[in-house]
């Protein structure tokens, strides 16, 4: 008499829902991925801009050193803090203005992004980018007599055997040019197959690259992996260093 049956335990409401917690762990790794990803693309994007740059070679104007296809890795800095373009460098650059005429696009969002891309590396540098070697600097004159004879640079023949084109001549067709400051002249290494300065002398650029056009130095060929080479300076320009002019700016 006046016994009571003990009452059924009450659930424990703060027992773990094992369900839940698997839910917020996948969440909260889904997000570090995300984030992780975030950071990547975000160096990506900073090195891209800054630092180096992939480039496909497009033609065989700068055969044998370069051949169609080739994936270069373009180094954004070799002219960064002052520095500037020297003879014999292979250097990647913006022909617009130069070696074509700048192209009419429409002002807008769309332009703006397609640019900011290139520039980046997420869209192809498309038609208007060139790989050519440096011959001539701001100051320099740079000549040729045509079939048979060297290129002089500031009236120094230069021996080119090392890079150009077997069989190619150093230039086809006579010229005399004088590099005007901050602006380059530039050459393919497979002359007979390059379009260049030379074919553009008599358009409103002289043929000439403002130095402000040069995305970077060709700095290393990366694939196919049979080719891979560092593209180094040939002494072959070192025998102009020194001769006047402009030319000597670093």
């Amino acid at each position: 008499m006046g016994d009571t049956e003990d009452a059924p335990d009450a659930p424990d409401a703060a027992a773990p829902d094992d369900a839940s917690d698997e839910g917020g762990g996948s969440r909260s790794r889904s997000r570090e991925l995300l984030l992780l990803t975030g950071i990547c693309l975000f160096v990506l994007l900073l090195v891209n801009a800054f630092v180096a740059r992939p480039f496909s070679v497009p033609s065989g104007s700068m055969e044998n050193t370069l051949r169609p296809g080739d994936r270069l890795i373009v180094n954004k800095l070799s002219y960064a803090f002052g520095g500037h373009p020297r003879r014999g460098d292979v250097v990647v650059f913006d022909g617009t203005g130069s070696f074509l005429r700048k192209p009419l696009e429409p002002a807008g969002l769309g332009t703006s992004l397609r640019s900011f891309g290139r520039e980046v590396g997420l869209v192809p540098a498309g038609d208007s980018v060139y790989v050519k070697r440096v011959v001539g600097i701001g100051g320099d004159r740079v000549t040729s007599a045509g079939p048979g004879h060297p290129i002089t640079v500031n009236g120094v023949p230069v021996d080119e055997s090392g890079h150009l084109y077997p069989g190619d001549e150093p230039s086809n067709v006579a010229f005399d040019v004088v590099v005007p400051p901050g602006k380059l002249w530039v050459m393919g290494d497979h002359r007979s197959a390059s379009r260049d300065s030379r074919d553009h002398l008599g358009e409103p650029g002289g043929g000439f690259v403002p130095e402000s056009k040069v995305i970077g130095r060709a700095a290393w060929v990366v694939y196919p992996v049979g080719h891979w080479a560092d593209l180094d300076r040939p002494d072959a320009y070192a025998a102009a260093e020194g001769t006047g002019g402009h030319g000597e700016q670093g």
